[in-house]
């Protein structure tokens, strides 16, 4: 059975210590540490975890040992950023997450994980990003919060 490719967003991160989502994302932290999936970084994470507290800072570095897959900002994912921002499916304010959205699409992860239940976990903005996504010939990405996808539940 292939290990399915999960691209977690800050939020996850930052969520492990937040005491509404800390169950959840410590459970899918747990689920990468034992190999349940292959935990999918990009470099707009490692940017955002620069601004974020120490502790958080802290967890990032503990879990990017386990990373299997860590993707950096290109010109392709910044194109279709702005397709995302023509469509009027976010607004400029909002670029980083449809960057998220952006560099997992293009790396065909499997899963997207996200906290993030205004611009990213939303029915309708799921819809939106992968009718935009296949329009421009890529395939759709799956997307949850980690409540949806761990193993563990501590």
């Amino acid at each position: 059975m292939r290990i399915q490719s999960i691209y977690v967003d800050t939020s996850v991160i930052g969520g492990c210590f937040d005491p509404e989502f800390s169950l959840w994302s410590n459970g899918l932290i747990k689920d990468f540490i034992h190999g349940n999936f292959k935990l999918v970084l990009s470099e707009l994470i490692a940017t955002e975890i620069s601004d974020a507290p120490k502790f958080v800072q802290e967890k990032y570095n503990e879990i990017i040992s386990h990373c299997s897959l860590f993707l950096n900002v290109s010109k392709e994912a910044l194109e279709l950023v702005n397709a995302y921002l023509k469509r009027n499916i976010l607004s400029e304010n909002f670029h980083d997450d449809g960057l998220h959205i952006a560099l997992a699409t293009i790396a065909e992860v499997d899963i997207l994980v996200s906290w993030n239940f205004k611009h990213i976990v939303h029915y309708d903005k799921i819809r939106l990003f992968n009718s935009a996504n296949i329009e421009l010939g890529y395939k759709p990405l799956q997307i949850y919060s980690p409540r949806e996808v761990t193993h563990y539940e501590e």
